[in-house]
């Protein structure tokens, strides 16, 4: 279990949270371990069998006090929230735009040219940094397909080509992924392309656990904007799925997940041994592991950009919250059209 900023992550199996005299009180085998006042809290995390008090669970609604669960190795499973806020008429905004499929195809394009282009700037990096001259040619060819796709983009002029366009995109961009993993590594977190529910490799269960701590950020921001995390354009609107947030992280993988997936492993943070091998091919990350992610996402997010559209400095993990802002800008129709963010 760990409090970071203000929120409390509890990753230890069959602990216990329950509310006790305004603090949020977490036992382990019937021992209290961690004790935090609630006033310090704007979210509470936890992962696999972690038994949460009705109490505590009815505190966090009234409070506004996310409560997240995940499963062992990171999958979003729900959210615990209050009474709907927000603008209702930018959600009365958001259902219309996305009825046409031309509005939503100009959302969904702008979010994929920003996935891609940001993955492409990932590999381009990697040939660069590359020692051995065969891995600077494998990326550096990944890079050009992601280039190809890129350019496909301004030709689409369905959903369904869209999506055939991010797929092809998808398929070279994690074929190039695995050669930015340092060599002495790369045969234990090499990948064959992008495998979840269950992730099948290192590299997959690593990219997952990161996408699901994302998804929580990214999903945080588009509420607090009062947009509906429901209600998508790239990705369909499904029973339980949040489909908006799902687009709107599209843009942020490469660059907040993927980039500080490969430095883990090629800085030795994050060993082969970190991961559990079961029955039937799925590979999960244990709990030792998570921790280390853990830290190293949310001392990521604390890291300085400048936002390449804003032209102001700002932390990364203020960045799906600004992303966020802009999206309802464009879905009120203050703006033209939306505008990703791009990695420099």
């Amino acid at each position: 279990m760990q409090q970071i900023e203000n929120t409390l992550y509890i990753m230890t199996p069959n602990s216990y949270i329950h509310l006790e005299n305004e603090a949020v009180r977490v036992d382990v085998e019937h021992k209290e371990r961690l004790r935090v006042p609630l006033h310090h809290l704007g979210a509470v995390v936890t992962f696999g069998n972690v038994m949460i008090s009705p109490a505590l669970m009815h505190r966090c609604a009234e409070d506004g006090i996310g409560l997240v669960l995940l499963s062992g190795h990171g999958r979003f499973k729900a959210r615990l929230e209050g009474p709907i806020s927000g603008n209702v008429l930018l959600r009365i905004a958001q259902h219309q735009l996305s009825q046409p499929e031309k509005g939503r195809l100009e959302i969904a394009r702008a979010v994929v040219a920003g996935k891609i282009r940001n993955s492409r700037q990932i590999l381009l990096r990697g040939a660069r940094e590359a020692k051995a001259e065969e891995d600077a040619h494998l990326i550096s060819q990944g890079a050009e397909a992601l280039g190809e796709s890129m350019r496909s983009l301004l030709q689409v002029a369905t959903l369904d080509e869209l999506l055939g366009v991010e797929g092809n995109a998808a398929k070279s961009y994690f074929a190039a992924l695995s050669q930015l993993v340092r060599p002495d590594a790369r045969d234990l977190f090499r990948m064959d392309g992008r495998t979840r529910r269950p992730p099948r490799d290192r590299l997959n269960a690593l990219l997952s656990f990161l996408y699901a701590m994302l998804m929580n950020d990214v999903r945080s921001a588009l509420e607090s904007v009062g947009l509906d995390p429901q209600l998508g354009f790239l990705h369909s609107v499904r029973p339980g799925r949040a489909s908006l947030a799902l687009d709107l992280m599209e843009e942020f993988r490469p660059y907040l997940a993927d980039r500080l997936a490969l430095t883990l492993i090629n800085r030795g943070q994050i060993s082969a041994d970190d991961f559990e091998m079961r029955t039937g091919g799925a590979v999960l990350l244990q709990e030792e592991g998570r921790r280390t992610v853990v830290a190293a996402y949310q001392e990521r997010k604390q890291e300085e950009i400048t936002h390449p559209l804003l032209d102001t400095r700002t932390r990364l993990g203020l960045l799906p919250f600004l992303q966020a802002r802009l999206l309802a800008r464009t879905i009120r129709g203050d703006v033209d059209s939306y505008v990703p963010f791009l990695v420099r």
